[in-house]
């Protein structure tokens, strides 16, 4: 028979058999806890000071956002975040949407906002915008919705007489240039509705007292405010003073022989010098053989040239061109003999530095 010294050997190599993969198994778990930890509650994302954001467009793959989501520079460890994006199901929760990377966002925090469609609102701003077609495009590239959606509103005149205006070359008024905060995924329906609850917060009653005492409707001012917007680009300062000239002349029943309708007419927007065959072309737009405002904006005027058309220096002058300086000012004159003499000047320096068309 086993001694009691053998008994308890061997009661102490049982225990040690199993005190061992139990021992390591301990350490794996705490390993583990401490690694799901790690890729669940550590910061992955490091912006360093600059704002970053992701598209998810209606219909991308799961593969495709995590390449942008990659492409973006901003992720600390990328394994990490696929692993924890595959634990938490994400492929199969893919929402569209513009997303912020939030500087010191865990994984489980950016997977959450993904998962759950949370998104960054958007600044909706409009620069620079001459055409229709411009202005789908434009919309187009900031919302999930195709140009052709958008177009399919500003080209329709029941849409736009449903929205008050009279028809789709009036509606262009609508798009007041300012910072507008929207969602990447909102409807173009939806767009068009929030736009034109901001414009009627713009026409505020002083504004449309103002544009009454100036005889102009609402779209006629933003129309004369496009003209002011493309004769003087560079000195706000100075578009007070041609909205007076061209109200002058409007008064006074002249044709506002204002050189940018005629770029609008002719649809080249390279023209540097207006020539006599620019001024030929047959369109409501050539304010040279027209009278009157024509039928629409040539732009989407800022804010400071519509308040210049409603609030205009008051004066007597009837034209002006640009000063022979090319300092961006012009030369204003009461009478067409002086008018002449300034646009001789102007016009040879033209020629002086080789501008020919």
């Amino acid at each position: 028979m086993p001694t009691p010294a053998e008994y308890r050997a061997r009661a102490t190599r049982r225990r040690n058999r199993f005190a061992y993969p139990l021992g390591i198994l301990g350490v794996l778990l705490v390993t583990f806890s401490y690694y799901a930890y790690q890729i669940f509650f550590t910061p992955n994302v490091e912006t360093k000071g600059r704002p970053a954001y992701v598209l998810v467009r209606p219909g991308q793959s799961y593969k495709s956002v995590m390449n942008s989501i990659d492409s973006s520079g901003v992720i600390i460890d990328k394994l990490s975040f696929h692993f924890v994006a595959k634990l938490m199901k994400y492929d199969q929760l893919v929402k569209p949407g513009r997303f912020e990377l939030k500087d010191g966002y865990t994984n489980r925090q950016m997977i959450n906002d993904l998962r759950r469609g949370i998104q960054a609102p958007l600044k909706l701003t409009f620069q620079n915008i001459r055409l229709r077609r411009d202005l789908a495009g434009k919309l187009s590239q900031s919302f999930a919705a195709r140009p052709q959606e958008f177009d399919s509103l500003l080209s329709s005149n029941a849409y736009a007489q449903s929205l008050g205006f009279r028809d789709t070359t009036a509606l262009l008024t609508m798009f007041i240039p300012n910072t507008y905060e929207l969602y990447f995924t909102t409807p173009p329906q939806k767009v068009m509705q929030r736009l034109k609850q901001e414009y009627e917060k713009f026409w505020t009653p002083a504004r449309d007292a103002q544009a009454k005492a100036q005889g102009l409707s609402r779209a006629e001012v933003s129309t004369l405010a496009s003209i002011v917007e493309a004769e003087q680009q560079q000195h706000a300062d100075e578009r007070p003073r041609v909205a007076g000239v061209y109200l002058n002349r409007l008064k006074r029943g002249m044709k506002l022989q204002a050189d940018p309708t005629v770029v609008y007419a002719n649809g080249d927007f390279g023209i540097r010098r207006v020539l006599n065959v620019h001024l030929q072309k047959d369109s409501p737009y050539n304010t040279y053989k027209y009278a009157g405002l024509p039928p629409g904006p040539i732009n989407l005027p800022s804010i400071a040239s519509i308040d210049a058309v409603l609030r205009p220096e008051q004066h007597n002058y009837l034209y002006f061109c640009a000063k022979e300086d090319f300092s961006g000012y012009h030369a204003f004159a009461t009478n067409e003999r002086d008018h002449i003499l300034n646009a001789r000047r102007y016009q040879a320096a033209l020629t002086r530095s080789g501008i020919m068309k």
